[in-house]
């Protein structure tokens, strides 16, 4: 493998981060805010360019600046790329210990580089850092759970990446290592090769992680209500017929409540929209503590709410929407309001949604027309 030149290697690895630093700049403009993590691994691919191109060119530099600031750029370039997954993830970074471990590695740099030369004991330091970096890395990601094939690449390149250090680590103690980076072995040609491919592996898995991510929030506004994220009615309405359908096969019971707040109008034209939008959050969120992880809660429109409660009898529903009944007129912040509430179940096998949801409005109004703060069944 001597026909390989390793500044030609770090040339290109400085090339590929670049270019990958690009295709991540120019995606995340058209990326909400709130996908995190992509400057941070955009900026990663940035510094690792510089430090791909310092090493590349570092037999025109001084030995101060070889010993210290290619290294120094990878490091802070790997540091950043895991600062960045941390952000992606909703894990709070920790700045502190790495860049005291970072600034150890340099001074250390420095002084194999310098005050007493030996590149051996720079390329250990680097490979131990390096090692510890990528290892918490790809813990980070593994500890993320759901297997998506760009997770699953991001861990399997990470692995690697870290295992190539250790491997080179233990060839340090094995086999002669040249005066620099210059280094035409064997070892250390297929150390600095197969780093260059795996900065551009692991740039490939960022962007399909954020792809995955983007996707995952655009589904999720479809399915739901952008204000207080109970379901849309779309989803609820095809989450009743499928209910419906399993129903049908197995002779159980569904229930569906329909929910209107009574006098919403007042509080917005009292207390102004905004707090208006607050009864309906913290509506939707004490109704869900009330639920079982099967049901289901959809904002129809307006102050009018529906929940799908699968493998439910009328009277277990009935039951259910009184304590719904009940939470509703409890507030610890701002205004509330009560609710009425109309309960029906699964009748015949003729029964369509349409027709289920028509029954549970029809008591709902009853309910209103009865005095409100009532549950009525339908």
């Amino acid at each position: 493998m001597r026909f390989i030149d390793p500044h030609t290697v770090f040339l290109l690895t400085g090339v590929m981060s670049g270019l990958m630093a690009l295709v991540l700049l120019s995606i995340k403009r058209s990326y909400p805010v709130s996908i995190k993590g992509l400057n941070e691994w955009s900026l990663s691919l940035v510094v690792l360019f510089f430090g791909g191109v310092l090493a590349a060119i570092s037999a025109n530099l001084s030995e101060g600046v070889v010993a210290v600031l290619p290294n120094l750029l990878i490091w802070s370039g790997t540091y950043l790329a895991y600062l960045g997954s941390q952000r992606f993830f909703g894990v709070t970074p920790n700045y502190k210990p790495w860049a005291a471990v970072i600034i150890a590695a340099t001074a250390l740099g420095f002084w194999y580089g310098v005050v007493d030369p030996s590149y051996v004991m720079r390329l250990r330091v680097s490979n131990v850092l390096m090692t510890c970096m990528i290892a918490v890395h790809a813990w980070l990601i593994y500890q993320q759970g759901l297997r998506t094939f760009a997770k699953l690449l991001a861990k399997a390149t990470l692995t690697f990446l870290a295992v190539a250090q250790i491997m080179r680590f233990v060839t340090t103690f094995l086999y002669p290592v040249g005066p620099n980076m210059g280094d035409v072995s064997p070892e250390h040609l297929i150390f600095v090769t197969s780093f260059a491919f795996s900065i551009m592996l692991f740039a490939i898995s960022m962007i399909l992680m954020a792809t995955d991510k983007l996707r995952a929030e655009l589904e999720h506004l479809a399915s739901h209500d952008s204000l207080t994220n109970a379901l849309t009615r779309r989803h609820m309405n095809e989450a009743c017929g499928q209910e419906l359908q399993r129903c049908r096969r197995t002779g159980r019971s569904m229930a569906v409540l329909v929910m209107d707040l009574d006098h919403f109008k007042r509080i917005n034209d009292t207390h102004g929209h905004q707090a208006g939008d607050r009864v309906l959050i913290n509506f939707v969120s004490d109704v869900n503590k009330l639920l079982r992880q099967m049901d289901q809660l959809g904002r129809f429109g307006g102050e009018e709410f529906v929940a799908l409660l699968p493998e439910t009898s009328l009277d277990e529903a009935v039951l259910v929407a009184n304590r719904i009944r009940a939470i509703s007129t409890l507030s610890d912040q701002g205004p509330s309001c009560t609710v009425s509430i109309g309960v029906t179940t699964n009748l015949a096998d003729s029964d369509t949604v349409d027709s289920l949801l028509a029954r549970a409005d029809h008591a709902m109004y009853r309910a209103k027309a009865n005095g409100r703060n009532r549950v009525e069944m339908g």
